[in-house]
């Protein structure tokens, strides 16, 4: 769709696509078993990820012991609803998109939990009153925000897989291209490509709806 050799995935060895296949093999079967009660597939299903769903909590929430609450959370969601996951879904777009979903909600209770009249001198207190009625959206424009970003999400969950994963952690995870690649075990190059493909795809889904 996007053509030029600048722009092209390097092509992975055969050693690499056939150690790719087998993972997801393993992972397939990991799932399988765990889905059947087996706890311990559940603790070697998750264990590849821990590091990674960190990096994303971390990296989104700002601080290293909310994130590591975060991972709590999401290895305890996974527990609790695995029975659900589909075998023709993407297990890593799963659980990353439950991580990011729990940040978000963190993110949205920290607003929630914030009040002007918290300590501190009262010109301190009017400065930040003022500074943030002059950013506060009316409940119009907040209710057209949601809603485009709802069609964003829509939007990327549209997207093919090779693209899928890299603009969630990008954009909706506002992951560096470096932990998307350590996260997802690509090049970066690799990346760059895809969220430059992925963005382009995006476009060309929202100006219709947009």
């Amino acid at each position: 769709m996007y053509k030029g050799s600048a722009l092209s995935d390097p092509q992975p060895s055969k050693g690499t696509v056939r150690r790719k296949i087998l993972r997801e093999e393993e992972e397939r079967e990991l799932i399988h078993r765990a889905q059947s009660g087996d706890d311990q597939a559940f603790v070697e299903l998750i264990h590849p990820y821990r590091k990674r769903l960190f990096l994303v909590s971390r990296r989104k929430l700002n601080q290293t012991e909310e994130a590591e609450d975060v991972v709590q959370d999401v290895i305890l969601r996974v527990y609790l609803h695995l029975h659900r996951f589909q075998p023709s879904q993407s297990f890593s777009a799963w659980i990353y998109r439950i991580t990011l979903n729990l940040c978000i909600d963190r993110l949205r209770k920290k607003k929630a939990d914030f009040h002007l009249d918290d300590p501190g001198t009262g010109g301190m207190r009017r400065d930040m009153y003022n500074r943030v009625l002059s950013i506060e959206l009316t409940p119009e424009e907040l209710l057209l925000k949601r809603e485009q970003e709802q069609e964003v999400s829509r939007a990327i969950n549209g997207l093919p897989p090779r693209y899928r994963m890299v603009m969630m952690l990008r954009y909706m995870g506002d992951l560096p291209l470096s932990d998307i690649s350590e996260i997802l075990h690509l090049p970066v190059t690799t990346v760059k490509t895809r969220v430059y493909r992925g963005r382009k795809a995006l476009q060309h889904q929202l100006a219709a709806t947009l």
